[in-house]
C-alpha cells in the first residue's frame, strides 16, 4: 500500500520521476561519452568544405530532413539496401545532426557518388524525370537563386567554436568559394560527400 501513497502525492511523484530519468540519462550517457570512438573524429574524417557546408544549410532549409533519414541503423535490411551502419564518429563535426527517423524518402547517409551530378540536378528540377512514382516536390528555384557568401566564414567561425577544426585560411576563403554559385551546386556538393568515408558496396 506504500505505492499508494506516491501515487496520490504528485509533489513525491515528480520527486521519484527526475530521480529515476535522471539516473537512466547517467547510465546510458556517461558511457557513451566516455568512449573515444564516439567522440574522436574517424580516420580520415575532414569537416566540410565552404560549398557543400552552404549545401546543408540549404537542405536543412528546403526540409529535405523531414523525409531523409541520414542514420542507418545495424539492421541486416538496412545494411544490405543502403550500406555500412552509421558510425558516431563519422558525425562528430555535424551540428546539428540530422539522423531522423522518418523515411518517405530512402535514407541519405551513404548516397555520395552513387548517382551523377547530372542525375541530381535532374531529381532536383522535376524528381518524375528520373524517378516516376516519387512523390518529392520539384525545386527550380535553386537553379536560380544564387550564394553571396556572406555569412559562410562566420558560419564556420561558429562551427569552430564548438569542436570543428576549420583552419584560418579555410575561414578567409570560405566566402570567394561560394560566391555566386548556385544554391543547386552547393546541395548536390553537400550530398555527393555524404558517406564516402564508408562507401555502399
Amino acid at each position: 500500500m506504500k505505492h499508494e501513497i506516491l501515487e496520490k502525492n504528485i509533489g513525491w511523484m515528480i520527486a521519484f520521476m527526475l530521480i529515476a530519468i535522471s539516473f537512466g540519462t547517467l547510465v546510458e550517457l556517461v558511457p557513451l561519452m566516455l568512449q573515444r570512438q564516439s567522440s574522436e573524429p574517424a580516420e580520415g574524417l575532414e569537416p566540410l568544405a565552404a560549398l557543400p557546408l552552404e549545401g546543408r544549410d540549404i537542405y536543412i532549409r528546403e526540409g529535405c530532413n523531414n523525409c531523409h533519414s541520414q542514420m542507418i541503423r545495424t539492421l541486416r535490411s538496412e545494411t544490405e539496401r543502403y550500406g555500412q551502419y552509421s558510425m558516431a564518429n563519422e558525425l562528430v563535426y555535424n551540428h546539428p545532426h540530422l539522423w531522423g527517423s522518418k523515411r518517405t524518402g530512402p535514407d541519405l547517409a551513404r548516397v555520395g557518388g552513387r548517382y551523377s551530378d547530372d542525375w541530381h540536378r535532374l531529381h532536383f528540377y522535376n524528381p518524375r524525370d528520373v524517378v516516376p512514382e516519387s512523390n518529392m516536390p520539384s525545386y527550380p528555384w535553386l537553379f536560380e537563386n544564387t550564394l553571396d557568401g556572406q555569412y559562410t566564414a562566420k558560419k564556420m567561425q561558429a562551427l569552430r567554436a564548438v569542436g570543428v577544426p576549420y583552419s584560418d585560411e579555410q575561414i578567409a576563403t570560405a566566402s570567394d568559394e561560394v560566391k555566386g554559385k548556385y544554391e543547386i551546386d552547393a546541395l548536390i556538393a553537400y550530398i555527393q560527400q555524404l558517406g564516402l568515408l564508408f562507401p555502399r558496396s
